[in-house]
């Protein structure tokens, strides 16, 4: 049964969007479901690019102030079809720049306004003042670990379901102790690393909603060794803020 699921990945703005390496992202999705004996088919989808009706997964990462500006014009056209996708129940993670762009507003420090899509319930200012550093995030899905790098302040509104709460760095705005955002299968972060190589529960999280939706399946995934994923989030867990 399991030989007969596909699933579709894909990495939107592969090129446009992604400074810090969240193209491992991608990696470890397609690794976690072709070590259980799914096939997976990958797909990428830059400006101008369609994105596949039959998109199960999708992955976007982070990039500078100037890379926003350059995406939105083409994020704006896809509006009706990522609202639509996501209330289809399609999964997303989207990383930094990204997330920040699928919540209502963002204002860079710049002072360019640049409407958001709505997808997370959240607002986002950009500061004079950079959040970077290691950072821990208790969620729902276990103990998340991850780099932060941002001057954009996300403040979600009082109905938005956050990701996880800060035991160590400042998440969502370095105030509120939240951290990022979930919205149906849509998950919204500012942890890079990338985040799915070193907590490998969320991304089997990932994989599972993925699964369910498509196939309606609900049996337990076939446990994978995850000792060097689980190794490699212990020692970022004491690395120094």
């Amino acid at each position: 049964m399991v030989k007969e699921m596909e699933i579709t990945l894909c990495h939107l703005y592969p090129y446009s969007m992604n400074i810090y390496g969240d193209t491992g992202n991608m990696r470890t999705l397609e690794y976690r479901l072709v070590a259980r004996g799914f096939k997976v088919n990958v797909l990428k989808a830059d400006i101008g690019d369609k994105i596949s009706h039959e998109v199960d997964i999708i992955v976007a990462g982070g990039g500078q102030d100037s890379g926003q500006l350059h995406v939105k014009s083409d994020l704006h056209k896809r509006k009706k079809e990522i609202l639509s996708l996501h209330d289809d129940g399609v999964v997303f993670l989207t990383i930094c720049g990204t997330y920040q762009l699928l919540g209502h507003r963002f204002t860079t420090h710049s002072g360019d306004d640049i409407t958001g899509l709505g997808v997370f319930n959240l607002q986002t200012k950009g500061s004079s003042e950079r959040l970077i550093g290691n950072i821990v995030v208790d969620s729902p899905f276990g103990t998340l670990v991850g780099f932060e790098n941002h001057s954009g302040l996300t403040y979600l509104d009082d109905d938005q379901q956050p990701l996880g709460k800060v035991l160590k760095g400042a998440g969502n705005n370095g105030q509120t102790g939240d951290e990022g955002a979930i919205s149906k299968n849509a998950f919204g972060t500012y942890l890079h690393g990338p985040i799915l190589p070193k907590n490998p529960k969320l991304a089997d999280e990932l994989i599972r909603r993925a699964l369910k939706r498509k196939y309606g399946f609900s049996d337990e995934l076939v446990e994978l060794d995850d000792r060097e994923e689980n190794k490699a989030a212990a020692i970022a867990l004491e690395l120094p803020r």
